[in-house]
């Protein structure tokens, strides 16, 4: 159930680098917008990514997530640094913030929707009617870190990753995701690769038959993560809600990204259904740190990250208001034209204000 506000709603705004400043200042503009009468954010910002890293050696005090903790909901913008700095060692970010507020907080269903919307423009000839949700375990999987080296440096090294499924991590997510489905357009898909990850694959295939039985009137249907890609761009509009793991999931959302518009418009959503930390909201792109400072970044994907953020928020109407805004700004725009950040804020921002 959403919650109800008995007070100012506290939003932890993390901009992060490169770009992520930009795109979080044009998505904080359409919020302020889109927020309803009676419904006040409170922003606090944090430092964090990159930068701080470099500065003080520090990704995420535990201080700082204690605080983190305490907040309605939380804005990321995006973190990291430029390629091949030999100064920020690779991963630091991913695990020690990403990752880190993904299981801390219990992050466990990374939502992700794919939707062509009106005027944007697909690398597909005939791609359909394309509108499907992605929903990816977000705190198992192989991005735990249970694994390990040995006889590093030497041709004997060996390297592991261990990809770690539970029962009760796979079950949450899946109803999760059933009930998603059941909203929509009530079609299933369980991605996976059952036929060779035979042990992950049965707790996976078991436990959504078993739960189907709970969703009658949802169709659940099976696919291998490789016939995915190829469905991804031969048949996209075929799917309506995809549940699959961690890895699989990060792998299938991308490609959804470039099949739907390109990850400019990809937004995305780390949420905790339970509701007993705060979410957290960005959009798929990285820091693209070549173009920082340039306007040059279109923030329509951090702007539709705020849209998942007041949905999950319950207020339904706002985040629609923010979507249409959205598609009216998509179709105005002219092909070619290279589009400026904080323009591209302004047109939906006004949009959205009526």
């Amino acid at each position: 159930m959403p919650p109800s506000f008995s007070g100012p709603l506290k939003l932890a705004v993390i901009p992060g680098d490169g770009i992520g400043p930009e795109v979080t200042a044009e998505a904080l503009k359409v919020l302020e917008q889109a927020t309803p009468d009676g419904v006040k954010f409170e922003p606090t910002r944090y430092d964090l990514g990159a930068e701080r890293y470099l500065a003080t050696g520090e990704v995420l005090p535990d201080s700082v997530l204690d605080e983190i903790r305490q907040h309605d909901s939380i804005l990321l913008g995006a973190v990291g640094g430029k390629p091949g700095d030999p100064n920020l060692p690779p991963g630091i970010l991913e695990r020690g913030l990403l990752l880190r507020l993904r299981f801390e907080l219990d992050h466990y269903v990374n939502l992700r929707p794919s939707r062509i919307f009106p005027g944007a423009a697909s690398p597909l000839a005939d791609p359909g009617e394309v509108d499907f949700v992605v929903v990816r375990e977000g705190t198992e999987g192989p991005y735990t870190g249970n694994g390990g080296a040995l006889r590093v440096g030497t041709p004997q090294e060996i390297a592991t990753e261990v990809s770690v499924n539970t029962a009760f991590g796979v079950e949450r997510v899946v109803r999760d995701a059933f009930r998603r489905a059941q909203k929509r357009r009530k079609k299933l898909t369980l991605v996976h690769k059952t036929n060779v990850l035979v042990n992950a694959g049965a707790v996976w295939w078991r436990l959504t038959q078993e739960i189907a039985q709970e969703f009658p009137d949802v169709t659940v249907d099976y696919m291998h993560v490789d016939a995915t890609m190829i469905y991804l761009v031969t048949d996209p509009a075929r799917f309506d809600v995809i549940v699959t793991d961690n890895l699989f999931g990060d792998i299938v959302t991308d490609l959804a990204a470039a099949i739907t518009g390109g990850i400019g418009l990809a937004a995305s959503g780390n949420v905790n259904p339970d509701r007993t930390s705060p979410s957290m909201f960005e959009p798929v792109h990285g820091s693209a740190p070549d173009i920082a400072g340039q306007q040059k970044a279109d923030p329509t994907a951090a702007i539709l990250s705020t849209a998942l953020m007041l949905e999950h928020l319950g207020l339904d109407d706002a985040a629609a208001r923010v979507e249409q805004a959205v598609v009216a700004e998509l179709a105005a725009r002219k092909p070619g034209t290279p589009v400026v950040t904080a323009q591209v804020g302004d047109s939906i921002a006004s949009r959205v204000a009526g």
